[in-house]
């Protein structure tokens, strides 16, 4: 987690996934991301997850997160 001015933010490299394969999920200050890779066949052939915790004055509601054409998902939050 990366203070930025008056937000922080998470950065990962999910280029390997598909838009629709990665969710993205917060709850009690913490960020959690998770993207399967399924194979034709049904089986899961790729998986990404990665958890951290936002910092204490984080503003709960102004998190949000935007997927760069490159494939990098940025998650922002304001700090209080």
């Amino acid at each position: 987690v990366c203070a930025q001015g008056d937000t922080y933010q998470v950065v990962a490299d999910v280029s390997q996934f598909e838009p629709p394969d990665i969710v993205v999920t917060t709850s009690n200050c913490h960020v959690a991301i998770q993207a399967e890779k399924v194979a034709e066949d049904g089986t899961i052939c790729d998986t990404f997850t990665h958890k951290c915790q936002l910092p204490e004055d984080t503003d709960p509601l102004s998190v949000s997160c935007a997927l760069t054409e490159a494939g990098t998902l940025v998650i922002t939050a304001r700090r209080r």
